[in-house]
Parts: structure tokens; sequence; C-alpha cells
């Protein structure tokens, strides 16, 4: 038994050695916001590492496909904007460039 205990523990830590995560951690389900986020960025077909410009522009691309008033509805409108602003806000602020 004591074996079989001192295994369960020498396999915990290689894991976490190995994958940088506890065993256990593979069995919670990832948080609501970050599911959010997941969903936000396949909406608007960015990549985790869209910055501000990448994310206005994959939004007014796709705004102008669902815009209500090309034959989109309201809803699809609301959803890209709530995407945009959610990736939007999870970003670092943005410190504007000085005009040139």
């Amino acid at each position: 038994m004591i074996k079989l205990l001192a295994l369960a523990i020498g396999l915990s830590f290689l894991c976490r050695w190995a994958l940088g995560k506890w065993p256990w951690d593979y069995l919670r389900a990832p948080s609501t916001r970050s599911q959010a986020i997941f969903r936000a960025r396949k909406l608007l077909n960015v990549s985790a590492r869209a910055d501000h410009k990448e994310i206005r522009e994959a939004h007014r691309r796709m705004a102008a496909l669902a815009h209500p008033d090309r034959g989109g509805s309201k809803a699809q409108m609301q959803e890209l904007n709530a995407a945009r602003d959610l990736l939007l806000d999870d970003l670092p602020y943005e410190i504007p460039e000085p005009p040139r």
C-alpha cells in the first residue's frame, strides 16, 4: 500500500514537472471567462496574440457582413460587439501614440 502511495506521489510530481500542472488540474473545467474569451476569438477569427488594432479590424470586417442594414440580424451584431468588448477588456491598456 505504501508503495502505491509513493508511486502516486511520484507520478504527480513527474506530471507537474513535465507538463506544468498537477494531475487534478486536468479534471477541472475551464473558467467561464476563459471559455467566453475562446468563443469571442473564434467568432472574430483572431489569434490569442491579437492586439487592439487586429481585434478592431476583425470586428469591422465581420460587422460589415452581420450588420442589420446588410441582411444580418440585431442579435448577430450584438454578439459581435460583445466579443469585441470582451477581447479589448482582456488586453492591457493601450497607450495612444502621439500625433506626428
